[in-house]
């Protein structure tokens, strides 16, 4: 059975503003069976009451966010740094995965520079295995981007053998594959899976105003970037393949996510994409 949980940097503010053990009675409520913990603090006031959703609410947690090390694009705790607590809290909540978001901004500019980020997470990931947690890789478009013919991700997956992945279908759709090749060509390598829908939207007013002003340029930028991220079974993306091949492939949790919300709550969009996927029979 599909394990259909929710990624907290959805609900960032709402922890904030309400607390940690309110909202994840919400996302309980709504039918979600885990979550992910990342872009909120893991503070003992934290960790504690994802302990307590666990043991009250049933609610398990999926993965903790990570870094190699501290950094501008860093979340959660460093490996580098943190690495005993990091452990401590994965067995405390019975965490099997810990994932990092994405590579640093400065791995991305060459292939030795993607290959020395590679080597990084290989030692990580196999000084967490020693520890019986899996670290995880989680992709974004710019992965699917070439050095000498190669992927950054494939360099990531050849250098790195013990590392596995965390596939945000949304993101491979964006980098021009399709998720579930994508999906398929990572069986056995993937615990963890991104369900975020890929929505085009229609051109706004504002566009045409300025096609009508003459100023093309900016049209141009509008219709090239219409591209949003979606509650799930609101955009363009099929799910029931999604999902099947996700299952296939060996993904432990299955995890919701919206970049933006445009204006929407988010709850509102986490009940929305839960029935979509209530509505594919998982």
């Amino acid at each position: 059975m599909a394990n259909i949980g929710v990624q907290l940097m959805m609900v960032r503010d709402q922890i904030a503003a309400e607390g940690m053990y309110p909202v994840l009675e919400r996302i309980a409520g709504l039918g979600y069976r885990s979550v992910e913990v990342s872009q909120v603090p893991t503070d003992e006031a934290n960790i504690a009451a994802l302990e307590r959703a666990r043991a009250e609410l049933g609610l398990e947690v999926a993965a903790l966010s990570v870094s190699l090390k501290k950094g501008p694009t860093a979340t959660g705790d460093a490996l580098d740094t943190d690495f005993d607590k990091i452990v401590a809290d994965c067995r405390r909540l019975d965490c099997r995965f810990t994932r990092i978001g994405m590579m640093p901004i400065e791995a991305m500019v060459s292939k030795a520079a993607v290959i020395a980020f590679a080597e990084d997470a290989e030692r990580a990931a196999q000084r967490l295995a020693s520890e019986g947690i899996t670290l995880c890789y989680h992709n974004h478009h710019v992965d699917f981007a070439k050095h000498d013919g190669e992927t950054l991700f494939d360099i990531v997956r050849r250098v790195s053998p013990t590392l596995h992945f965390e596939i945000d279908v949304h993101w491979v759709q964006r980098g021009g594959r399709n998720p579930v090749d994508v999906l398929r060509e990572f069986a056995g390598q993937v615990e963890l899976v991104h369900l975020k829908d890929y929505r085009v939207a229609t051109l706004p007013e504002s566009a045409f105003e300025l096609l009508k002003a003459g100023d093309r340029e900016a049209f141009s930028l509008a219709f090239g970037n219409l591209v949003q991220f979606a509650e799930v079974g609101r955009g363009t993306l099929d799910f029931a393949a999604v999902i099947d091949q996700a299952l296939a492939s060996g993904a432990q949790y299955l995890l919701v996510e919206q970049d933006e919300l445009y204006g929407r709550e988010a709850f509102d969009c986490l009940a929305d994409s839960i029935g979509h996927i209530r509505s594919l029979g998982h």
